[in-house]
């Protein structure tokens, strides 16, 4: 089953997450840049002087398999990254056309 896993971060780790992409071979992505919104952990982003910075998203179309190693090298860089925000989630791909 075809899985649609959304990786939410902050845009200062733009590089560091698009290497993890890299290092997996996911090919079947759209990025998002310069969203804003607010977290219970990641606090409030909203690319003004109140609440600066912004945030990316990557949806990334994948195989069960891909999608769970996805999900363990963000975990793994969450470790390494400490407070920077990043989340990661999985959904599933009822329908492609």
């Amino acid at each position: 089953m075809n899985k649609m896993v959304m990786i939410v971060y902050n845009e200062a780790i733009d590089a560091e997450v698009m290497e993890v992409l890299g290092q997996g071979a996911s090919k079947n992505y759209t990025k998002i840049t310069e969203v804003y919104g607010s977290g219970t952990t990641s606090g409030t982003h909203l690319g003004n002087d109140i609440w600066p910075g912004r945030n990316n998203i990557l949806y990334v179309s994948c195989g069960e398999t891909e999608a769970k190693k996805l999900i363990l090298d963000i975990k793994n860089l969450r470790k390494i990254l400490g407070k920077e925000g990043i989340k990661a989630f999985v959904l599933p791909i009822e329908e492609t056309t």
